[in-house]
């Protein structure tokens, strides 16, 4: 999911927001303004309840962030890569770079955003108790009441047994762990997911159709996208499974032609970006190392009188993560976002670049996982 709004970075991972965080957050304020503070502290001027209710609701995004950051941390603990941390509209997305290698690493990683959620609505719980004890204002004490409500709710509901829920991966952990299938405990769990997803859409349906209670339409919000992101795992899984024990070497563009970072702009469109089929090119450096990677567009947005600049100038430069080995999984490829919209990876094999990935060379592959039959590569690229 795309940031909207980059707020920094937490132990060296990216923390932003996604633009409906904001819708969220005025239904929060809106609702304890109006109604929660209210019944908790009667008899207080409008706007006083208004003043409580946004730092209210800013706490509760900050409990979300700390829910999202324990997963996070112990991912890394793991030796799984975050790539970053994004709040929106229904909770938290921790991405991941890496797939979770075993049962007991992803019972530890999901395990304890569900736990941090408990320990923070007990904080506040203990919070609203001290200051009720010491005889402080009701004002003080409904806003903190809320919050240990909300995240004990928080930790409960993620507990519930179905993907993407952390209550769904702990059934993955635990059914992978007991029958050593990984894709066989994905389809448990995703379509329990997915069952769970049509329960919360049909209660939420119900409680607006029985009772007039808008608060289903929320439900049944919630429950479309448990729904839908279930499905959406277990065609992940059912990928996964398909494209098992391909390797780079087996989808990769052999030999694309590519550019040196030392050429001028106008030399490289003249001598290859013209004659070329290609829409994306690797740069290297001067050991045929890739270090950048350029397009059709970013050539196209040059001005004429800038022709003379060198290709490096203009480069997208690569990220580790976008240069992998001939040998390697192609699977994590299908996770990973593209540089300058179109090239998923180049190749090197001791440093140097011998081929790349290109978002068309993922389409071909999923549509060949679609076909009967195993994904195979009638004539796989070798090293000479």
């Amino acid at each position: 999911m795309k940031q909207t709004v980059k707020l920094g970075s937490i132990a060296g991972i990216p923390v932003g927001v996604h633009w409906s965080v904001l819708a969220v957050l005025a239904l929060i304020v809106g609702g304890l303004a109006g109604a929660v503070l209210p019944a908790g502290a009667p008899g207080r001027a409008a706007g006083l309840y208004w003043a409580v209710a946004v730092p209210t609701a800013l706490l509760f995004l900050a409990s979300l962030c700390a829910h999202e950051v324990a997963h996070a941390l112990v991912a890394r603990r793991n030796g799984v890569r975050v790539r970053s941390l994004t709040l929106w509209m229904l909770g938290g997305l921790a991405e991941l770079a890496d797939d979770v290698p075993s049962p007991g690493a992803e019972l530890r990683i999901t395990g304890v955003g569900p736990l941090v959620s408990a320990l923070i609505g007990g904080v506040f719980l203990l919070a609203a108790h001290g200051v009720s004890a010491l005889g402080g204002p009701a004002l003080v004490i409904a806003p903190l009441t809320w919050l240990a409500l909300i995240n004990g709710i928080l930790a409960v509901f993620n507990l519930l047994p179905g993907a993407p829920l952390d209550g769904g991966r702990i059934l993955h952990a635990l059914l992978w762990r007991f029958n050593g299938d990984r894709a066989r405990s994905t389809r448990i769990a995703t379509r329990t997911g997915t069952v769970l997803g049509y329960v919360l859409i049909a209660f939420g349906c119900a409680e607006v159709l029985l009772y007039r209670r808008l608060d289903g339409l929320w439900v049944a919000l919630v429950g479309w996208f448990i729904a839908g992101a279930a499905a959406a795992e277990e065609r992940v899984g059912a990928l996964r499974t398909a494209v098992a024990g391909l390797r780079v070497r087996d989808v990769m563009t052999a030999d694309p032609d590519h550019g040196a970072s030392w050429s001028t702009v106008g030399a490289f469109v003249a001598e290859v970006a013209r004659r070329s089929r290609q829409t994306v090119f690797p740069v290297v450096d001067f050991d045929g190392r890739p270090t950048g990677v350029v397009t059709l567009d970013l050539l196209g947005r040059v001005p004429p009188q800038a022709t003379d600049v060198p290709l490096r100038e203009i480069a997208v430069p690569l990220e580790p993560d976008h240069v992998v080995e001939p040998d390697d999984p192609v699977f994590p490829l299908l996770k990973r976002p593209p540089v300058a919209r179109e090239l998923v990876a180049v190749v090197a094999e001791g440093g140097r670049l011998v081929g790349m990935v290109t978002g068309d060379d993922l389409t071909r592959l999923l549509r060949h996982s679609r076909l009967p039959g195993p994904v195979t590569e009638p004539e796989p690229w070798r090293s000479p």
